[in-house]
């Protein structure tokens, strides 16, 4: 086998074994931090695969990168509410 065929397994082992823990651990539904948790880790996994099989140019790789990371941390600072 030749070293991309390692990358690609294991690519594929590491969002698997991340979608794996994601739905053991997580709680009952989907409600808005569960569903962007998911799209999340769907999106780094393919956008990973397609940057390893040369898709997908470096420059749209680190977008999409930069991309999830600052989704991530709108999701987890939030907004606080106001009262009325």
């Amino acid at each position: 086998m030749e070293n991309s065929d390692w990358l690609f397994i294991s690519i594929t082992v590491i969002g698997i074994g991340s979608l794996i823990g994601f739905f053991v651990t997580k709680t009952r539904g989907f409600g808005r931090f569960t569903t962007s948790t998911f799209l999340i880790l769907v999106a780094l996994v393919l956008a990973s695969l397609f940057y390893a099989a040369g898709r997908l140019e470096a420059q749209y790789f680190a977008n999409i990168i930069f991309a999830v990371i600052g989704f991530a941390g709108g999701l987890f600072t939030g907004k606080e509410e106001k009262e009325s």
